[in-house]
């Protein structure tokens, strides 16, 4: 039944449109095989961070930043 819709709908796209229509079905096909990915959790990451990391940055590369 859906396969026959499709392709009533498909019949009636001009054909210069089909590459865009072929590139929609090919991607969304392609994130089905993908596994799901977990939900990323927000927190503090784990590990400590040496003390240079607290340290201002020298003036020359918070320029580069600008």
């Amino acid at each position: 039944m859906w396969i026959q819709k499709i392709m009533q709908e498909l019949q009636k796209i001009p054909e210069d449109k089909l590459a865009e229509i072929y590139d929609l079905i090919h991607d969304f096909r392609l994130g089905l095989d993908k596994e799901p990915q977990q939900p990323r959790k927000p927190g503090l990451i784990e590990g400590s961070v040496d003390d240079a990391f607290f340290e201002p940055l020298p003036e020359e590369e918070l320029r580069l930043w600008e």
